[in-house]
């Protein structure tokens, strides 16, 4: 059998989610996590200021993931704008399928970022 493997570009992926936090490459993040190529650092401030924290952290993105907890809301505009003026692709969705669609966007080897609310 051949395997195929999932390159993600030296980002971990996210090994998994729950109450309180997120698990990457094995190692426990409480809190709400803000994610890209540099790595994964705790969400400071309200989200407007955690997307300018990773912006400059990691120019360059190609696609941004809002993770809203257990249900999702319409996109702020104080995410929604600068993303645009940037150029960067956006979803927004529930945590959980926010940290799925993470993990696939690594394996295409896309330069991706999270914003993800622990539930």
């Amino acid at each position: 059998m051949q395997m195929h493997e999932m390159p993600t570009g030296g980002q971990p992926p996210i090994d998994g989610y729950g109450p309180g936090g997120f698990r990457l490459g094995g190692t426990w993040y409480p809190g709400n996590l803000a994610l890209g190529p540099s790595g994964a650092a705790p969400m400071e401030g309200d989200l407007a200021a955690a997307l300018q924290a990773l912006l400059d952290r990691d120019p360059g993105l190609d696609t941004l993931i809002l993770g809203q907890g257990a249900d999702i809301a319409p996109m702020p505009a104080t995410l929604s704008t600068p993303l645009e003026a940037a150029g960067i692709g956006y979803e927004h969705m529930a945590t959980g399928a926010a940290c799925r669609t993470y993990n696939v966007l690594l394996g295409e080897e896309r330069r991706v970022g999270a914003l993800l609310l622990a539930l």
